[in-house]
């Protein structure tokens, strides 16, 4: 396989189809070989990615899709979440994790811990140009080999 192959999903803005980009995600990474422990983390990595996309990019707004693009290397998967979204007003924050385990911070969104712990890559791209963020989640075959 010299060249990606890439495969897209185009999801409706309601809870619950997150299990069909996770589920097609996860059999993407079977075909590819990886461990079932390395399946299942990408599946609730993706599965967290896309509730983001669907409640904080989206709003709910069922007007709006949810984009997943899983390109297959040799060596990688690469997942892609897109809202369609109307972007992150100011600076994203990005939660700190010794307050909320302090209770300093609201307990929500930890899911950007949990997906950073699950991949081997994580990128979080907002307010792209006509609206929307995305974030890109990778995993290698050979975490050890990881460019």
């Amino acid at each position: 396989m010299t060249e990606p192959i890439i495969t897209e999903l185009r999801l409706p803005t309601r809870l619950g189809f997150e299990k069909v980009a996770m589920n097609t995600a996860a059999s993407v990474a079977e075909i590819m070989g990886f461990s079932s422990d390395r399946v299942d983390d990408l599946r609730t990595a993706v599965s967290e990615a896309c509730i983001n996309a669907i409640e904080h990019g989206n709003h709910l707004n069922e007007d709006l899709a949810v984009v997943v693009t899983m390109s297959m290397s040799v060596e990688s998967l690469e997942v892609k979440i897109r809202d369609e979204g109307p972007g992150v007003q100011g600076e994203m924050h990005v939660p700190d994790i010794d307050r909320k385990m302090l209770g300093e911070e609201d307990p929500r969104g930890m899911g950007m811990f949990l997906i950073q712990a699950l991949v081997d890559e994580v990128e979080y791209v907002t307010n792209q140009p006509g609206g929307g963020s995305y974030a890109r989640l990778v995993i290698h075959l050979h975490p050890e080999n990881k460019d």
